[in-house]
């Protein structure tokens, strides 16, 4: 049977199995084969545009240069199938198998090809411009040079896909996951990737200008040269990402993190970089003549970086609050620690807004607080001796401090830096007003009634004491002497120099 004709009449009379039929360059068009099985058909340089083979069984078939637009192949089956410069332009092929099949320089433009299996599959130089893959399956396909301009990646798997070369421009990546993909040298300019995931993804000398990228999780993404100016990166994940040479200019970055990424030689001129830690980041020969940080990236806030400002800016050390308990933490007052911290948390959000790393030895145990800036190294210690018995003590010795800066260091504090004193003296003032309306139960918690002392460490690596308990330390408490209820030492024996020098450490870009 070899006549389009015999096929008609075979498959009117209820007879579905066509399997290694020999139709090539045959005029199929508009033709009906519901759930014919066509497998290992021989339909090259054949015309099926506007055909309907919804559901057919299409397996290893042969449809080299045949013509397929329009055609209807939903939910078919074209596994290992081979259509190699075939026209499937406007096709519709929602949720049909394609995976391992071939379709090198094929035409899919417009096609819709939404929770399409296209596993392994070999779209090499592919023209899939506009074409909408929502929710499709491309899991390790090769689909390098190929023409993707415009088209629906949305919630798509694109893991360890093969995309070097490929024009993605303006396509809309949403959701989709390209985890441990080949990117490279990709054009990605003006494409949507909000919220996708990119870790691993090799984005070497890949164009993402423009591109949206707010939620993109890159950890560990490779964007070794890659031209991102103006990109959106709002809340990406870069850790240990490499963007060696990446140009960067007027990029996005707000609330990026970062820690752990290689920026060596790229390019951060006019970044926007409100809420952005600098800690942990390599910038060796970074251009940066002036970044922005206005909190919604308008310019309000610009700041000019010289050399020596670059290397403040970008390696300061993170500010730090140690507080240092004179007991051991055992595994119930943890969980306590852990429900105190909490609830100040949610009562007190900027003064308190991580939880600290701890560290348990024999005798004592030390809590951690990082924070972004040394504007909040302040109001952080004031919070986090808030649960212990030395709070009072300790919350009246950083006031003094503050005092103790306004009025003897203030000759030399110049204008700003007493500015900003007075900005953390106000809330530090709120903080002690608020702190009536926060009742905790660590009274009968021996822990939290243990001597304690705390350090201060500013973003330049000078620390200062700035509380410890008469009786840290000291075991003998029965010595009279060595109560522990007796009024504890302060930072008030500093000397107003010392005290200026440390505050005079913070680094403000407006100084």
């Amino acid at each position: 049977m070899n006549t389009v004709d015999e096929l008609l009449k075979r498959y009117a009379a209820g007879i579905r199995d066509f399997s290694k039929i020999n139709l090539a360059e045959a005029n199929l068009s508009g033709i009906n084969l519901v759930k014919a099985n066509l497998s290992e058909a021989n339909l090259s340089v054949a015309n099926l545009s506007g055909a309907n083979l919804s559901e057919a069984n299409l397996t290893q078939a042969r449809f080299n240069v045949a013509r397929l637009s329009g055609a209807n192949l939903s939910r078919s089956n074209l596994s290992g199938a081979i259509l190699n410069v075939a026209n499937l332009s406007r096709a519709d092929l929602k949720e049909a198998v394609l995976s391992h099949a071939a379709l090198i320089r094929a035409e899919l433009m417009l096609a819709e090809l939404s929770g399409v299996d296209l596993r392994q599959a070999d779209l090499t130089e592919a023209n899939m411009r506009e074409a909408k893959l929502r929710q499709a399956n491309l899991s390790g396909a090769t689909i390098s040079n190929a023409d993707l301009r415009m088209a629906c990646f949305t919630a798509a798997n694109l893991s360890q896909v093969n995309l070097h070369g490929s024009d993605l421009s303006e396509a809309d990546l949403r959701g989709a996951d390209l985890s441990d993909a080949d990117l490279k040298q990709v054009n990605l300019r003006k494409a949507d990737l909000r919220g996708a995931d990119l870790s691993r993804a090799n984005l070497r000398w890949a164009d993402l200008s423009e591109a949206q990228l707010e939620h993109a999780n890159l950890n560990g993404a490779k964007l070794s040269g890659a031209d991102m100016k103006r990109a959106n990166l709002t809340d990406a994940n870069l850790l240990n990402a490499s963007l060696v040479y990446a140009d960067l200019f007027q990029a996005r970055l707000v609330g990026v993190d970062w820690m752990g990424a290689d920026l060596t030689g790229a390019t951060l001129t006019g970044a926007r970089l409100y809420g952005v830690s600098r800690f942990g980041i390599k910038t060796d020969g970074i251009i940066c003549e002036w970044v922005d940080l206005s909190k919604d990236g308008d310019l309000s806030q610009q700041y000019r970086l010289y050399e020596d400002e670059q290397r403040k800016f970008f390696k300061e050390t993170p500010p730090t609050v140690w507080l240092v308990i004179d007991a051991p933490l055992d595994h119930a007052t943890h969980y306590s620690l852990a429900q105190v911290y909490y609830q100040l948390a949610e009562h007190y959000p900027d003064g308190l807004q991580q939880p600290p790393s701890i560290q348990v030895a024999r005798r004592t145990t030390t809590l951690t607080f990082h924070v972004d800036n040394d504007h909040q190294l302040l109001t952080t210690a004031y919070m986090a001796i808030f649960p212990f018995q030395d709070a009072e003590t300790a919350q009246k010795s950083l006031m003094s401090f503050v005092k103790g800066l306004q009025v003897r260091g203030h000759s030399d504090l110049t204008s700003k830096e007493r500015n900003r004193l007075k900005q953390i003296g106000q809330v530090l003032s709120q903080l002690m007003k608020r702190s009536c309306e926060v009742r905790l139960s660590t009274t009968d918690i021996p822990f939290f009634q243990a001597p304690t002392a705390m350090t201060l460490a500013n973003s330049s690596d000078q620390t200062l004491e700035i509380y410890r308990h008469h009786a840290f330390g000291k075991r003998f408490t029965s010595t009279p002497d060595l109560n522990p209820n007796l009024k504890p030492s302060t930072a008030s024996k500093l000397s107003p120099h010392a005290i200026a020098d440390f505050f005079r450490g913070f680094y403000y870009l407006d100084r």
